[in-house]
């Protein structure tokens, strides 16, 4: 089941709204979802009897995780949720995560479930590309299917399963294979700029202990390195976390995370070069030359200034406040374009430090 356009529009400003909250919590709640990851990764490969089978990573190209996937009441069929991507090279180098999110129709959804966690085993290079190129929709740019659970292991290596992606959720405690399809799959890039403190292409990415650990877990796993002490995932008891020993340092894995992330002027800015052709393409040249964007916006990325940027907001304030300008302002293009820019304007000349604020209110 697709989103239809309503329901992406609603998806797009939900996340537009809550933005300036999320950057403030970014760092914690993205902490959150690795330890959540972590528990849900554990739980997936050693739940006796409906875990699913290590086999099935033996030869993956990728893994995702999506702890607490919501399924949203307020639209019929929708579902949003974020997690981790792990991408193993051809040479079998895993690379730290990236975040990525999950949104889509309600499909495999038991009756009465508000949040499930999902796991999802990419199978081919294509499908992990796919996602790595922008955005990935289940089902209609990779075939998906239920995946194989329990102690299925001859079914996860006769050759007998051709999807490219696999899904499994775990929902009242117990994992099964589930369907997606119509979910779409898409890099933060913003949370994976937060998370690993906004790294500059050539320089050293530090990866923080949590991630490094779960990559080599799931590394484990799929037979790139040693489980602790040898341990085989089957004997693992259900309830425990692996314990890593010390292990290398994860060759080559920045290179991924560097590709993949971006601060939240580069994600505004990059929205802004997205949407202002839609606008332009209802004005007139007069309209076109008012509500210019500065050219530097569209140039390789290139910051513009704020004070560049002031003017141009300005000439949008003067358009949304003048009632003769309603039939314009009105409009959901003209309001998303000037919304990003005050976003925008606000991140190039931010300031950091607390606010000096008296005392609150007594109850």
């Amino acid at each position: 089941m697709f989103l239809n356009t309503r329901q992406i529009a609603f998806f797009s400003a939900l996340s537009f709204l809550l933005l300036p909250t999320s950057l403030i919590r970014a760092q914690s709640m993205d902490d959150q979802i690795v330890a959540a990851s972590a528990l849900v990764l554990n739980e997936a490969m050693t739940t006796r009897l409906n875990h699913i089978p290590q086999a099935m990573l033996k030869d993956c190209h990728g893994v995702a995780i999506i702890p607490n996937v919501i399924k949203g009441s307020f639209i019929v069929g929708a579902r949003h949720g974020r997690g981790l991507l792990f991408v193993r090279e051809s040479d079998g180098v895993w690379h730290a995560p990236v975040f990525i999110t999950l949104t889509g129709g309600n499909v495999g959804w038991q009756v009465g479930v508000q949040s499930s966690d999902i796991v999802l085993v990419f199978k081919t290079e294509k499908s992990i590309q796919g996602i790595l190129s922008g955005k990935l929709t289940v089902g209609a740019d990779a075939a998906a299917a239920a995946g194989p659970v329990g102690r299925e292991t001859s079914v996860a290596t006769d050759g007998q399963l051709q999807a490219e992606i696999y899904s499994y959720s775990r929902s009242r405690g117990l994992f099964a294979g589930v369907s997606i399809d119509g979910s779409v799959l898409q890099i933060d890039r913003l949370a994976t700029g937060t998370y690993y403190g906004n790294p500059v292409p050539g320089q050293p990415v530090v990866i923080p202990p949590a991630a490094e650990q779960l990559t080599h877990t799931i590394a484990g796993y799929a037979g790139a390195l040693p489980l602790p002490n040898g341990t085989a995932p089957s004997t693992l008891a259900p309830s425990s976390t692996p314990a890593l020993q010390p292990m290398p340092p994860l060759t080559g894995a920045p290179d991924l995370v560097q590709q993949h992330s971006a601060t939240e002027t580069a994600v505004l800015q990059s929205q802004l070069v997205q949407l202002a052709p839609r606008l332009y393409g209802m004005l007139d040249e007069n309209w076109k030359q008012y509500l210019a964007l500065p050219s530097s916006l569209f140039l390789n990325g290139t910051p513009t200034s704020a004070a560049e940027m002031q003017t141009t907001l300005d000439h949008f304030n003067v358009a949304a406040s003048d009632p003769r300008f309603q039939s314009l302002a009105g409009r959901p293009e003209f309001q998303s374009v000037y919304g990003l820019l005050k976003h925008y304007q606000q991140s190039l000349s931010s300031t950091s430090g607390a606010l000096q604020l008296p005392p609150p209110p007594t109850q």
